[in-house]
């Protein structure tokens, strides 16, 4: 088998393994299924309450995207404001940090104070949580410029403006892709804990009815959604990055 067929079939393998040992636990300890069921439990709830199932996941996505997009944009602009003037950093950076050192829960009661219980609390949830990063990588990427180019670039007689666009920019692309993958997953984070605590659909709202109800497969039913929305979205900003900044990667193998 080569090495790249290996690569490919690997996570297959080790997710495959991890629920069949989750099943074979669930099975010989006899655990009650209301602690803890098994993966075929959790299937034939998702079979069950598949269309319930369907329109939750899908006003999930929803949330999700619309929260990442404005996290996308928003955290883009204050990255290239952050990374391109030191003024900017000093006074803004601390406040960043303090702000993403508050658990993003305890803002969604204020948010439901400030546009009712929704989607847009989730919307909001979702980017809240997941900009930071993206504007931490994006200023990482234009701090890392060598003085040294800079100043040949300055000697050449190009503007500011022309350094940010012809070697900034390019610069931060691997680190703005880098952390898109992180945002999108963080941005689920956050979707399901605004549906969880203020929302009357979405996969958190229908968790949180099935745990009132007892009904644990059906919550583990919407885990497993979750993490393979969780999964796709991931996989979709890993294949863009692919195409966007491959020439940023050499193909390296530290353990080969």
């Amino acid at each position: 088998m080569t090495r790249r067929r290996l690569q490919i079939l690997m996570p297959w393998a080790v997710t495959l393994g991890l629920f069949a040992l989750w099943e074979a636990f669930c099975k010989i300890s006899g655990i009650e299924v209301f602690i803890l069921p098994a993966p075929s439990d959790a299937w034939a709830a998702g079979v069950e309450f598949w269309p319930q199932l369907l329109e939750h996941s899908l006003q999930t996505l929803f949330t999700t995207t619309a929260g990442f997009v404005l996290a996308v944009g928003f955290g883009v602009l204050l990255g290239l404001a952050i990374g391109s003037s030191t003024l900017v950093y000093k006074g803004l950076y601390p406040v960043l940090v303090g702000f993403n050192s508050i658990p993003k829960v305890a803002l969604v009661p204020v948010l439901v104070i400030w546009f009712g219980i929704g989607t847009v609390p989730a919307i909001i949830t979702a980017f809240v949580i997941s900009f930071f990063p993206i504007a931490v990588n994006v200023a990482t990427g234009l701090a890392t410029i060598e003085p040294e180019l800079t100043d040949v670039l300055r000697s050449l007689g190009a503007s500011r403006r022309e350094i940010l666009a012809k070697i900034g920019l390019p610069r931060a692309m691997p680190y703005l892709f880098a952390s898109l993958k992180i945002a999108i997953t963080l941005s689920f984070v956050g979707s399901v804990i605004s549906e969880t605590v203020a929302s009357n659909s979405g996969i958190g709202y229908l968790m949180l009815a099935a745990s009132s109800n007892y009904n644990v497969p059906l919550v583990f039913a919407g885990l497993l959604v979750v993490a393979f929305l969780g999964v796709l979205m991931y996989a979709l900003m890993a294949l863009v990055e692919g195409r966007m900044t491959g020439w940023a990667f050499r193909g390296t193998d530290l353990m080969s």
